[in-house]
């Protein structure tokens, strides 16, 4: 060792040093080393030296500089050394790692050795320790070192250093030492390239075999979670500031999530309990189906209450992160896809709809808004499927499989939902579909066994497929032929069902523009025409071959015929160059039942039109539609022809010449039909006031099956009629006769068959919407001058215009029900929606200009006027176009803008749903106010609680937040105010729309306590003493329904209050104290909530209800009200066990004012309520089923008020466990009752015994002759 230092401090230079290094062996060297690092002695200098002595550039010199880290390191590990001279040493090789003095093979060489140094667990000290990071940071630097047959980047062979000593499971660890690693390994994820944790997270999975999964299966998903925030933060304040620099490149992220599910997917493989352990956490789709459906219906819950709304502006939403999932999954999360499709199915078949009563499946409409829970739900499981579709080539089959697999076996529910995603399917990747047109073929084969709803549905979704593949349409006839000749009913309506889309859909060159023929079929993603590869010629005799086809239906059952006629409509408008052809069929089969002797009465034959099994009497032809169907078809002819060739007067000739055959026949028919039906009298078709209409004989349906026929013949001529009259005044006469006889049919039939009935429903109307909205726009808007004697004809008739509003009526409802109507376009949604808008512009101005009071004879009769009508007709568009189109609302509402010229308010804005809604707002409630400011012999209750019900809709067309909602909340409240009328249906109906607007701008348990405290003020005490109160709300005289109303909201109250609780329940920690500030808002808000609640059921016991069901009710909500209490009381014990003391001072006051106001004062209702019963019953008892009744009645009735007690009764218990807890004294406020307390008062049993006697002898006398002696006897 001195030579080495007189060596290094002097001599000759290095090169004499470095000769006397290299005369040394390894061995004589560490000896050296070894001694003087023991002595502690000059150990700093000699290394320096050896240091000095040996040049990185020379091989032998490199050698010993390793020979120092591979000798020191242990040594320095094995704690021989002091501490002080193992510090010195480790600072004198860090100083020497930065390259160059240390080559990249002994940088490798190190690095190695302590890796293995670590694995065999020679670390004991850990001192050598701080060496580590910067031979790795060294390492990094390097541009190449050999690996194997290779070479690797310093950084590449750092990574695999790090994963090497990563996999320390075959380290022995116990379990102290392995949290502690995972703990610290998992605190690096922050610090590591994004790139470098996969393989980290592989072996953690690993190393999980020996313990602790959770502690790494949660380090993993809070590692993500966190960077999906910070990438989610950064994407927002980069949208705000404009930056365009992310500090993780999302789509980065994205692809190493997906290798973390993989490394997680195969080690679950691998260990089973590492899956267990998962499944614990994650219970796969039961929790995500308690998940989705607890965040839909929290949703659902804080859109009906601005409380709700203000504590939780925003939640995190499950449905948002699953969609974000399947967006996510296009980044290699191909494990997670299987999982994604089987939850998308498992969400509509838990959620879908139901089946109908008796187990027949509903009937399927065009799907609406998902508004509830459950159908936003099956909405995410569709959305689910539909992107996987689109996104993932793999699981295409098995979802088209899945859908069709479901369309066929689920016959008896509902299937509507999954034909929705197959029409949605079909129209965003048509191409893609045609890929497995064979799974689709094999559906084609069960088309005959399924129910018509579905056959409908499922050719209308593949009818685009079919433009493209000649193939499945091949497959489709074929299957269609077969079961044109089914022996059941629904599969022969199926294959009309086929035919006809077929018809619509191939069109014959020539045929009219698809936008002339309102065809609303297209796809983007379908380019393709079947006229370049099919010519003119085959497509025409395809056509008329099915035509064929379809004739033969003419002789089959009615419901088949009926699909015929309205689909040859629409046929007819879409391949136009099959005019011929159909009218010719439709001539033909009109001919059976025309009687063409003109001097016969009446002009149609009605026996042919049923048919007779035995007893039973059937329809056979439904005439009206066959009619209706001939009559709209040549009408839209006749107007679509000047559009067809509007120059070619010699074409437009030739081709009447050809279409005389059938043209000019019909219009004889119609004209000679109408003129001899003007001319028959009801005795003519034996259906007079004398025939039998009931339907227990086999006489009484046929002529009920006479009568609706007629009654369409005629409905059919009348709106034929009105547009050949062309508003001539003799053209309208012959009309309004054939309305009188209309009408005069019609009220026979109501009168025959409304007996024994409460109401007699009357039979769909055959004329179309598109008419009804042409005909009230022509009756009460038309100011044509060349027009107003002829309409002067129809105007004069108030049973003409009664007629017309009511079929408006009709139709609107069947398209809300339904949603569609009978006759032309009522399949259409665009076209229906049009019709409505006519409507509302129409009804609208007849109402607002004609107003009811000055219509003659509208106060005298029963029935309702037509300003009444155009009410009712406004409140079901409206209904109808919040349920069906609810984001049309607006321009349903922009169409009425003309409606009242002379209004003085200025118009609206169109696109401001809040502005345009609010404005006809206001001219509804000049229309109330102007009804209520008459007296009260003119009030009119049906008008205003149908206004009630428009303001009620249009008001939830308002942002809760806007001045404007304010304004309708305090005009609301103003005439509750004001309001004197005695009539319970319209304060029903003014009150809930009050409870409605409060609940969406503040809770209504301010507006519940008001209407107590003045149920309370004017129906006493009940101890009889009665209070004036300077009354809040004057005048419901009606108490028993406004406290049915008033429990009902707190019920609601009540909803909140215990969602609240659970909220705080799930949002608490599992272990730990409780952190939540002092003045929680959430806390607050339940204690504000219970209060007023308290206080307004405190007002209502004190009460002298009227027995029957409002005091029930009462009892009934007062045992929730404390079942409620019991759950806050049961809560705070919870905080308390773990933060003692920390029980709020307004949790304090409630429990005061339930113990010192309301428990007592339902002690005594309860008493109330026994004793007035029973005395009640007293008197009720003349005859035994009265008594019997009364009995029951009490039975019900003394049932809930064991349970009020036993409420009381646990609710006290946890108070008495709350106060141990919190060390509060909360029961000084409870007063013990005697309710439970059965004991005999000798008193009042005998004061009732004498009552009763009394009672009794009075009955006795009103049942005797007038005796005075007696009488005077028994007064003794």
């Amino acid at each position: 060792m001195d030579k080495i230092l007189s060596l290094s401090e002097g001599g000759d230079g290095p090169g004499e040093l470095q000769q006397y290094l290299s005369s040394l062996s390894n061995d004589q060297l560490i000896k050296v080393l070894t001694n003087a690092a023991l002595k502690g002695k000059n150990i700093g200098a000699t290394i320096k030296g050896i240091f000095k002595g040996s040049p990185h550039n020379d091989p032998k010199g490199s050698g010993r500089r390793l020979l120092l880290y591979q000798h020191f390191i242990p040594l320095c590990e094995s704690g021989d050394l002091q501490s002080e001279v193992a510090a010195d040493i480790i600072g004198l090789l860090m100083l020497e790692v930065k390259a160059p003095n240390l080559s990249g093979a002994c940088l490798a060489e190190v690095a190695s050795h302590f890796v293995e140094a670590i694995k065999s667990g020679k670390m004991a000290s850990g001192k050598s320790l701080e060496l580590f990071p910067s031979v790795l940071t060294a390492l990094a630097a390097c541009e190449s070192l050999s690996f194997g047959k290779g070479e690797l980047s310093g950084e590449e062979y750092k990574k695999q250093l790090i994963n090497s000593l990563c996999s320390s499971r075959d380290v022995p660890l116990s379990p102290e030492e392995l949290q502690f690693l995972l703990e610290k390994v998992l605190r690096m994820f922050g610090k590591l390239e994004l790139q470098e944790v996969p393989p980290l997270i592989y072996q953690l999975l690993l190393l999980s075999a020996k313990g602790c999964k959770k502690q790494v299966l949660d380090g993993i998903i809070g590692y993500f979670n966190e960077q999906d925030l910070q990438q989610k933060d950064e994407q927002e304040r980069g949208e705000s500031m404009e930056l365009e620099v992310q500090a993780i490149p999302k789509d980065q992220l994205r692809h190493v999530e997906g290798t973390a599910i993989l490394h997680i997917v195969f080690a679950i493989r691998l260990d089973h309990d590492l899956g267990r352990e998962f499944l614990k956490s994650l219970k796969v789709f039961e929790l995500l189906k308690g998940a989705i459906t607890k965040s839909f219906r929290d949703e659902f819950l804080k859109q009906g209450s601005k409380m709700l709304k203000d504590l939780f502006p925003e939640c995190c939403s499950v449905a948002q992160m699953i969609r974000d999932t399947v967006s996510n999954s296009v980044f290699g999360w191909d494990h997670v896809t299987q999982g994604l499709v089987q939850l998308g199915f498992f969400l509509m078949d838990t959620f879908g709809p139901k089946p109908g009563p008796f187990g027949k499946p509903a009937e399927s409409g065009p799907s609406g808004a998902a508004r509830t829970p459950n159908q936003q739900a099956c909405l995410l499981g569709r959305q689910v499927l539909l992107e996987g579709f689109k996104m993932h080539e793999p699981i295409r089959g098995e979802i088209l499989e899945q859908v069709l697999n479901r369309l066929v076996t689920k016959t008896a529910s509902p299937v509507h939902h999954y034909i929705d995603l197959f029409s949605d399917i079909v129209v965003s990747a048509p191409m893609i579909l045609l890929e497995s047109a064979s799974k689709v073929t094999e559906t084609f084969d069960n088309l005959s066994y399924l129910p018509l709803a579905t056959v409908q549905g499922l050719l209308k979704a593949v009818q685009p497929l079919l433009k493209v593949s000649m193939s499945l349409k091949d497959s489709l006839i074929l299957v269609l032929r077969k079961a044109m000749f089914s022996s059941q009913l629904d599969g022969r309506k199926s294959a009309v069902t086929g035919f006809l889309l077929l018809l619509k859909n191939f069109k014959v060159l020539g045929s009219l523009a698809s936008s002339q023929a309102s065809q609303g079929i297209s796809s983007s993603q379908i380019q393709v025409d079947v006229h370049s590869r099919y010519n003119s010629a085959a497509n025409e005799a395809f056509c008329l071959e099915i035509l064929s086809g379809l004739r033969r239906c003419l002789g089959q059952q009615a419901d088949v015929r009926l699909m015929l006629y309205e689909g040859f409509y629409d046929v007819l408008r879409r391949n136009s160059q099959l005019a011929s052809s159909i009218m010719q069929t439709l001539l033909s089969q009109l001919r059976r039942y025309y009687e063409p002797e003109q001097d016969l009465m009446p002009p149609v034959k009605l026996e042919p039109c049923i048919t007779a099994q035995g007893d039973q009497v059937f329809l056979q032809e439904p005439l009206g539609h066959l009619l209706s169907c001939t009559v709209h078809s040549l009408l839209w002819l006749q107007s679509q022809r000047p559009l067809a060739r509007p120059n070619d007067s010699d074409d437009e000739e030739a081709e009447d010449d050809e279409e005389g055959g059938y043209k000019s026949e019909l219009m004889a028919i119609l004209d000679s039909v109408t003129r001899r039906l003007v001319k028959s009298e009801l005795e003519d078709f034996e259906l007079d006031k004398s025939a039998e209409f009931s339907t227990a004989s086999s006489v009484g349906v046929k002529n009920s099956i006479y009568a609706v026929l007629v009654m369409g013949v005629y409905e059919v001529l009348l709106e034929y009629n009105f547009i050949k009259a062309n508003y001539s005044k003799s053209g309208l006469e012959e009309l309004l006769e054939l309305f009188q006889r209309y009408q005069k049919l019609a009220e026979i039939l109501k009168e025959k068959s409304g007996k024994g009935r409460t109401s007699a429903k009357p039979p769909r109307s055959l004329l179309s919407m598109g008419f009804v909205s042409k005909l009230l726009t022509t009756l009460f808007r038309d100011s044509t001058l060349s027009r107003e004697e002829g309409l002067s004809v129809l105007r004069s008739s108030p049973d003409f215009l009664r007629y017309a509003l009511a079929v408006a009526l009709q139709k609107i409802q069947q398209l809300e029900d339904s949603g569609h109507t009978d006759g032309p376009d009522g399949h259409a949604p665009d076209k229906a929606f049009g019709f409505l808008c006519d409507l509302t512009g129409v009804l609208m101005w007849r109402y607002t200009n004609i107003p009811g009071a000055v219509e003659a004879g509208g106060k005298k009769e029963k029935r309702c006027s037509l300003s009444q009508m155009c009410l009712e007709g406004l409140l079901r568009i409206f209904t109808t176009c919040t349920q069906r189109y609810p984001d049309r609302t607006a321009q349903l509402l922009s169409t009425m803008t003309t409606a009242d010229a002379t209004s003085d308010d200025p118009e609206p804005n169109a696109d401001d749903i809040t502005e345009i809604s609010f404005f006809y707002i206001r001219q509804f409630q000049r229309s109330l106010f102007n009804q209520l400011s008459g007296l009260e012999e003119e009030f009119n209750s049906k008008e205003a609680q149908l206004l009630i019900s428009i303001l009620s809709v249009l008001s939830r067309q308002l942002e809760p937040s806007s001045q404007q909602f304010v304004s309708m909340i305090t005009w609301t409240v103003k005439i509750c105010k004001e309001t004197s009328f005695e009539d319970i249906a319209f304060t029903k109906g003014l009150l809930s729309l009050l409870f409605g607007l409060h609940a969406l701008y503040k809770s209504p348990v301010s507006l519940m306590l008001e209407l107590c405290q003045d149920i309370h003020s004017q129906m006493g005490d009940i101890d009889q003493v009665r209070c004036v109160l300077s009354l809040p709300i004057k005048r419901f005289h009606h108490k028993p329904f406004i406290v049915l109303l008033i429990l009902a909201q707190a019920d609601k109250v009540l909803d909140e209050v215990d969602w609240l609780i659970a909220k705080k329940k799930a949002d608490r920690p599992s272990e730990g104290p409780l952190t939540a500030p002092p003045q929680d808002p959430v806390e607050k808000a339940m204690t504000v909530q219970l209060g007023t609640l308290l206080t307004a059921l405190n007002e209502l016991v004190q009460t002298a209800l009227l027995p029957g069901g409002g005091t029930d009710t009462l009892l009934r909500a007062l045992s929730r009200t404390y079942t409620t209490l019991t759950t806050l009381v049961k809560y705070y014990i919870q905080v308390c066990t773990s933060q003692p003391g920390a029980l709020p001072t307004r949790f304090e006051k409630l429990v005061r004012l339930s113990g010192s106001h309301l428990t007592p004062q339902c002690y005594s209702f309860i008493t109330f309520v026994q004793t007035g019963e029973l005395a009640g019953n007293d008197k009720k008892k003349k005859r035994r089923d009265e008594a019997s009744m009364v009995t029951a009645k009490l039975l019900r009735e003394t049932k809930a008020i064991p349970n009020l007690i036993f409420s009381i009764e646990q609710y006290e218990k946890f108070l008495i466990t709350l106060s141990k807890k919190s060390k509060v004294n909360l029961m000084q406020y409870m007063k013990l009752s005697t309710s439970r307390d059965f004991r005999i008062n000798a008193a009042t049993l005998e004061a009732a015994l004498q009552e009763q006697d009394s009672q009794e002898a009075s009955q006795e006398a009103e049942d005797t002759p007038p005796q005075p002696q007696k009488k005077k006897r028994k007064k003794k």
